[in-house]
């Protein structure tokens, strides 16, 4: 449970004011990048199509509110940020075989192909980035920035307004 923040002491704040101040370098970093890479792929994919793309790639065809609640967006969202990666052939986009009503989105072959790509080159990125770094220093950091991560997004899902799901 967060610790309330008349209850912090100065070493604390002292410390939460700095690894706020970092995660907004971060983002500010990650988005002026968009983490996209090195090379020809880079910048080329925005966050919400890699987002979808890797989603699908990992979990398989799903219908749109079950891609929804797993990113921990709405449904209509999904809809929005589904179609250009339909019309650019990246996604398919067929009926469900069991309900006629309902749409179930799978990564095309362009799909998976595109996503690799530009897979590669955010390895590549990541791999510059920490080139200096050891084997457990990468570990640790991969392991604390997912655990920060899901705390964030279970934190978010409980905030009134929170979006369903865990984000990832």
């Amino acid at each position: 449970m967060p610790t309330p923040p008349d209850m912090t002491t100065h070493t604390d704040t002292a410390l939460l004011d700095a690894l706020q101040h970092q995660v907004a370098v971060f983002a500010r970093r990650a988005e002026q990048s968009r983490l996209g890479g090195v090379g020809q792929a880079r910048n080329s994919m925005d966050r919400a199509a890699y987002l979808l793309l890797n989603r699908l790639d990992q979990e398989g065809p799903m219908g749109v509110k079950a891609l929804a609640c797993g990113m921990g967006i709405d449904s209509s969202t999904v809809t929005r940020q589904v179609a250009p990666l339909v019309d650019a052939g990246l996604v398919n986009r067929a009926t469900h075989p069991e309900d006629g009503r309902a749409v179930v989105l799978e990564l095309s072959e362009r799909g998976h192909a595109r996503l690799d790509e530009v897979r590669a080159s955010r390895r590549a990125l990541m791999a510059l980035v920490t080139e200096e770094w050891s084997e457990d220093e990468r570990e640790a950091f991969t392991t604390l920035l997912t655990r920060f991560n899901t705390s964030l997004a279970e934190i978010t899902a409980l905030a009134p307004g929170g979006g369903p799901g865990t984000p990832s």
